[in-house]
């Protein structure tokens, strides 16, 4: 009979017990939308995710492949996605145009765009350029931008032959001799020729003229920031500690990225284009910070430069900090 009476008051006392627990916490499910299909840049969030910093955060990430800045950031100003990764200065364009979207992390803060050929054709300086063969596709953002690298290296287009057609035939141009150099980005395109040749490929970088211009960036609907500030902060700091994780490990990332995507590429050339990312996520200014610490002056110079020679409307360089918040990034 005691024992019976021991055994009630113990069930009593979990039942008791029970409503007070606390419960668990399901994870956010997140949907981040690349730019376009993967490669070595991208590594990070493939790590991450790996290595369980977006759980972590409570966060269940999805990482959905891309077709393009401009669909990428579509989709977040749709809300079809909580988060883009994307082409900033595209995004700046948009947002000029009255897409409801802000940059809450600019990762690239150095361009990656470069004019590039084959390094056996020793083509390493921008004098060298003079007299070659450039392919081009009209009207992206490298185009847009070749005219001031063309100012600041003191040559005229009128002394080479421009090749014009779209991405794949630019490659296809140098890969076949058609052309010298192609615009590129150092870590893209230099990947996808040697891939396709298995011959290096030297990058001239618009960089090292001057240019100073914000590439690749997070990118979110500004009812999400608004609405949603806490599950920003902690995307943001998952994806501060994936960077920083990724740059210490690049091997382990390239096969965090192939574990997910066995056809993503070949592990030589992704941590090669990996590689050659990491100098690109900061500035003089910021080599001592964490990622995505951009400064408002390279936005503003960024902002500038789209005004002047990306067809930006004039607006946008009277309140650059429209286009990109550090409120949500993790300490320094």
């Amino acid at each position: 009979m005691q024992r019976r009476t021991l055994l009630k008051s113990a069930l009593f006392a979990a039942a008791l017990a029970l409503p007070f627990s606390a419960p668990v916490q399901a994870a956010d499910k997140v949907v981040l939308m690349l730019n376009w299909y993967v490669y070595g840049e991208h590594a990070p969030f493939f790590y991450g995710k790996q290595k369980g910093l977006y759980a972590a955060e409570g966060i269940e990430l999805e990482i959905q492949e891309g077709r393009g800045s401009a669909v990428t950031i579509q989709a977040v100003a749709a809300k079809t996605v909580q988060f883009g990764y994307a082409d900033v200065p595209t995004m700046i364009r948009a947002a000029v145009k009255g897409a409801p979207v802000v940059s809450p992390g600019v990762l690239l803060q150095t361009s990656p765009m470069s004019v590039m050929g084959f390094a056996e054709k020793n083509i390493r300086k921008p004098a060298d350029l003079k007299g070659k063969t450039v392919a081009t596709t009209p009207g992206d953002s490298m185009s847009q931008i070749w005219p001031l690298y063309l100012k600041k290296i003191g040559l005229k287009e009128s002394e080479m032959q421009i090749l014009s057609g779209d991405a794949q035939t630019k490659l296809n141009a140098v890969i076949s001799g058609q052309a010298d150099l192609l615009l590129g980005y150092s870590m893209d395109q230099s990947m996808k020729i040697k891939d396709a040749t298995g011959k290096s490929v030297y990058p001239i970088m618009f960089a090292d003229a001057g240019i100073h211009l914000v590439s690749s960036g997070v990118i979110a609907h500004k009812d999400t920031l608004k609405n949603s500030a806490d599950l920003v902060r902690r995307f943001m700091s998952a994806t501060t500690k994936s960077v920083e994780a990724a740059e210490k490990d690049p091997a382990g990332a390239v096969k965090a990225v192939l574990a997910a995507l066995p056809k993503a590429g070949k592990p030589e050339t992704l941590q090669e284009g990996f590689e050659l990312t990491i100098p690109l996520y900061r500035t003089a200014e910021t080599k001592d910070k964490r990622p995505f610490q951009v400064t408002d002056q390279t936005m503003a110079d960024s902002v500038a430069l789209l005004v002047e020679y990306g067809g930006v409307d004039a607006s946008a360089a009277k309140d650059p900090k429209a286009f990109y918040s550090r409120d949500f990034l993790p300490a320094n």
